[in-house]
């Protein structure tokens, strides 16, 4: 069993009056998935979740995906200054800790594309065992924040998010979770690695 890597469930929610009503087709849970999918060696079992702006229907997907068993929880959509945008209100109403880490760097990285990501009210937050990461909506924006920056010789420039993702779960008891280098290299101090076995 010494290369085995732990299986992860992982929670994607979109939230989207107008993709869960059906007006227009959900861009946010298959871009999740794939990127996740690139990015993980992990075997990965989704629960998805396409839902309406309504504060407390996040919050109780949010709850329904930690009970079942999601070490880590992401939501793409809701986060603007917008009336209907709730999602990190909805978020922070479920949170055990804030990890406000994640928010300012999402928004760091996205200020290298355009000035109004200062709009985004992106929050990350501890409930139980799971991690909980509010995402931007559209995809490009969702794997430039996961990913961060690199340059023309695909060198890190500005570290991702996700960088940080799997030592967060770690540390609140979830599964060893191992990303593939070229997509997003996670980083672990050595304390945390897990030495390979022979």
């Amino acid at each position: 069993m010494s290369q085995t890597h732990d299986a992860v469930k992982i929670g994607i929610v979109s939230v989207s009056d107008r993709a869960s009503s059906g007006i227009y087709e959900d861009k946010g849970l298959p871009a999740l998935q794939d990127w996740l999918s690139r990015a993980l060696l992990n075997p990965i079992t989704f629960e998805s979740r396409l839902i309406p702006d309504e504060q407390a229907t996040i919050s109780q997907a949010l709850i329904e995906l930690v009970d079942a068993g999601c070490s880590l929880v992401l939501t793409t959509g809701g986060t603007g200054p917008a009336l209907r945008d709730v999602t990190p209100e909805a978020t922070l109403a479920v949170a055990d800790k804030e990890m406000p880490g994640f928010g300012e760097q999402m928004r760091q990285i996205s200020l290298k594309f355009v000035p109004t990501a200062i709009l985004s009210r992106q929050v990350a937050v501890i409930r139980g065992q799971s991690l909980i990461i509010n995402l931007p909506g559209q995809p490009k924006a969702i794997a430039e924040t996961l990913e961060g920056l690199k340059d023309a010789d695909g060198q890190q420039v500005v570290n991702g998010i996700f960088a940080a993702v799997p030592y967060c779960i770690d540390l609140i008891g979830g599964p060893y979770l191992e990303t593939v280098d070229t997509v997003c290299k996670a980083f672990r101090p050595k304390s945390a690695l897990r030495t390979p076995q022979a």
